[in-house]
C-alpha cells in the first residue's frame, strides 16, 4: 500500500511541475493560420510577481528565459510603467528586441530582425509569452497568446 501512496506521490509531483508545459503546446496550436502554418515556435508563462517560471526548460518549445529576464519582464507588467522596454528592450534567451508597442498595459509587442518577434500578455497571475519565428505572421501568434491568457483569466490566474 506504502508502495502505491508513493508512486501516485511520485506522479502527482512529476505531472505538476510538467502540467504547465501543456500551454506551450496550446499555444504554438492556437497560432496555426487557415492553411495549418504554426507561426509560434516557443513559449513560456511566468508569474507575474517576480517572474519566476511556471514552464519547464525541458519541453522542446520551450522559451528558456536566462537569468533576471524574468524578473526584467515581470517588473514592468506590475508597475504599468514600460519605459525600461523602450528606452532598453526586452531580453529574451540572451536575445535583445525591440519594443514596438504595448496595449492595455497587459500586452507588449517586440521584434528583433533576423531572430523573430515576442507577444507578452499579462494575467492576474501570470505572464504568457511566446516567440514568432523569423519569416511568420505575429499576429497569428498574438492569437495563440491571447486564448492561453484569457482561458488562465477566466480561471482567476
Amino acid at each position: 500500500m506504502q508502495h502505491a501512496i508513493l508512486i501516485l506521490a511520485f506522479l502527482a509531483i512529476g505531472s505538476t511541475a510538467s502540467s504547465w508545459d501543456i500551454y506551450i503546446e496550446n499555444i504554438i496550436a492556437q497560432s496555426k493560420d487557415a492553411s495549418g502554418t504554426t507561426h509560434a515556435d516557443k513559449a513560456c508563462i511566468i508569474g507575474l510577481d517576480g517572474g519566476a517560471i511556471w514552464t519547464t526548460a525541458g519541453h522542446p518549445n520551450a522559451l528558456k528565459l536566462q537569468g533576471q529576464e524574468g524578473v526584467n519582464i515581470s517588473n514592468p507588467f506590475i508597475s504599468k510603467d514600460f519605459t525600461s522596454f523602450m528606452a532598453g528592450g526586452i531580453f529574451a534567451e540572451g536575445i535583445k528586441y525591440q519594443f514596438l508597442r504595448v496595449e492595455d498595459d497587459k500586452i507588449v509587442l517586440a521584434k528583433k530582425k533576423d531572430s523573430g518577434a515576442l507577444t507578452m500578455q499579462a494575467t492576474k497571475t501570470a505572464i504568457v509569452i511566446a516567440h514568432t519565428k523569423e519569416g511568420s505572421q505575429q499576429g497569428n501568434t498574438n492569437k495563440g497568446v491571447a486564448v492561453v491568457a484569457y482561458y488562465l483569466e477566466s480561471l482567476g490566474m
